[in-house]
């Protein structure tokens, strides 16, 4: 994932190949990168989506960075078909 703090508005952009080719979601939130508060925007939004727990949504790496990487907990099966879903119906 790659996040655009302090943007104009909240926003889950579109996967997008990065330098190295790997796969990420862009987006965006109104929050500062201040304190953690753009990374609690990023999981109240992406928790809002794709329809999980807030507290299901771990962030594994980029605690200060743009990129981040995040962990979705539940169950596997179910997870990828609503991501897979959400994915199809946002990148068209």
């Amino acid at each position: 994932m790659k996040v655009t703090p302090k943007a104009a508005q909240n926003r889950i952009g579109e996967t997008v190949a990065d330098a190295d080719g790997a796969m990420v979601l862009k987006f965006s939130v109104t929050a500062a990168p201040d304190c953690g508060k753009a990374n609690a925007a990023v999981i109240r939004q992406l928790s809002k989506a794709w329809g999980v727990p807030k507290t299901s949504i771990k962030l594994n790496a980029g605690v200060t960075s743009r990129c981040k990487t995040l962990q979705v907990e539940g169950d596997a099966g179910e997870l990828d078909s609503r991501l897979r879903n959400w994915v199809d119906v946002h990148n068209g």
